[in-house]
């Protein structure tokens, strides 16, 4: 039996969307620093921000006091507000010092906050200035991680799309393969494996491991998506020349064999050697997914708007696991992008973007979930009223694409259901 399964739409991309504006529940950009500074090596996060700022990275990542991260604050306090102080030679101060005690660095960032923002503070201009004068030991970029306009998964997208310029033309012009999304390095290698065994050697991974490996792009190279929430960084690659390879996204066993497919018909794969590939890998996935299946076929979800997984993330639950879907919210969406993913739900879902979160806080205690999937400022409210809740942020911050991250990413869906059975108990 073939291992493909197509994608037979139920018409689900042709409805309507519900766009809702009102108060909002989500955290900002500057969460992308958690996973990005630990995805590649020789690059530094500096926020210049709040205390507040400091506090929220410190209190996400879980990092102890006496830790040395690839990440840190640059403190904007009463003597730049007053204008005792001018702000840019204090970056410039600050830069220095941390090049001085951090020589592993060849890649700094200087990420936007609010209070940088509001201040009218020109981090891209100083990181133009702080390349010129620190080139070529360190690369200096810029980029927003303000939540003033943005979820937290968009400080990532933020990030990619200022990079994107730093991108080269190739030596040759053979195709080439770009996975475009940070992937956790166990999920990268085995991608990689299943592609090389395929016959997809030339493949590159965006972000790299260090900033010294960036991959080469032209109108020869096809990137996908590994990560929902790159539309910016699609639109940057795109300008380059690069193809975009559609596929819903690589979750669970039909997703990952979907979007291996995708790429397998774009570089000459053929059936036969696809399957054989990706046989055993599938298989072991659907076998680590089948005892949290049977826990929640049937048990209704409603997922609040937080990362822009909420699309991919409906699709898994309800063609993968068999959980009905009460409400699909997700901050902004990306008709393009969500295509394939939304081919797939079935007719009738309710997808709605943005958040009025009184309103949809109404609509959940009506639609009485088994699970709801939000953000950690909603989280204890909801459970507070007897709903079963899981953090959306342990979608992003856990590895849960591909094969072998299948029976992971179910686990994270039933395990609360578990806990409250033994709660009551």
């Amino acid at each position: 039996m073939s291992a493909v399964i197509p994608i037979q739409s139920a018409g689900c991309e042709t409805l309507p969307v519900k766009s809702e504006k009102g108060q909002r529940e989500v955290f900002c950009g500057l969460t992308g620093i958690i996973w990005l500074h630990r995805k590649v090596q020789d690059a530094f996060f500096l926020v210049v921000g709040s205390r507040t700022c400091a506090h929220l990275i410190q209190s996400a990542a879980g990092v102890m006091i006496f830790a040395e991260p690839r990440f840190g604050t640059a403190i904007i306090d009463e003597r730049d507000l007053s204008g005792i102080a001018d702000a840019n030679d204090e970056i410039d101060r600050v830069v220095q010092e941390l090049l001085v005690r951090r020589p592993d660095i060849k890649l700094l960032f200087l990420v936007g906050s609010c209070p940088s923002e509001v201040i009218k503070l020109d981090l891209s201009r100083a990181a133009q200035r702080l390349s010129k004068v620190h080139h070529p030991q360190v690369r200096v970029l810029n980029y927003s991680g303000s939540g003033i306009e943005t979820t937290f998964t968009q400080g990532e997208d933020a990030c990619l799309a200022s990079w994107v310029p730093e991108l080269v033309q190739p030596v040759t012009t053979s195709k080439t393969l770009m996975v475009v999304g940070t992937l956790a390095d166990v999920v990268e290698d085995q991608l990689r494996t299943l592609l090389h065994k395929m016959g997809v050697s030339q493949v590159s991974f965006f972000p790299p491991r260090r900033s010294t490996q960036l991959p080469t792009i032209d109108a020869s190279t096809q990137y996908i998506l590994a990560q929902p929430f790159l539309a910016d960084t699609a639109r940057c690659l795109e300008a380059k020349g690069a193809k975009r390879i559609d596929a819903p996204f690589p979750l669970g066993a039909k997703g990952t064999t979907r979007w291996l497919w995708a790429v397998a018909q774009n570089f000459g794969v053929s059936q036969a050697l696809f399957d054989e590939v990706t046989k055993a890998p599938r298989q072991r996935a659907e076998q680590s997914m089948a005892r949290h299946a049977a826990q929640l076929q049937g048990k209704k979800i409603f997922f609040f708007p937080d990362s822009q997984l909420e699309i991919p993330l409906a699709r898994f639950v309800q063609e993968e696991l068999g959980m009905t879907l009460s409400e699909v919210g997700t901050p902004y969406l990306h008709r393009q992008i969500m295509a394939a993913d939304m081919a797939l739900l079935p007719p009738g879902t309710r997808i709605v973007e943005g958040q009025d979160v009184d309103k949809q806080m109404d609509r959940c205690k009506s639609d009485q979930p088994d699970l709801v999937v939000c953000g950690l400022g909603l989280a204890n409210p909801l459970e507070a009223q007897g709903f079963t809740t899981k953090w959306s942020i342990e979608l992003v911050f856990t590895p849960i694409q591909g094969y072998e991250q299948a029976g992971d990413l179910a686990a994270l869906f039933s395990r609360p259901l578990t806990r409250r059975l033994k709660l009551v108990a």
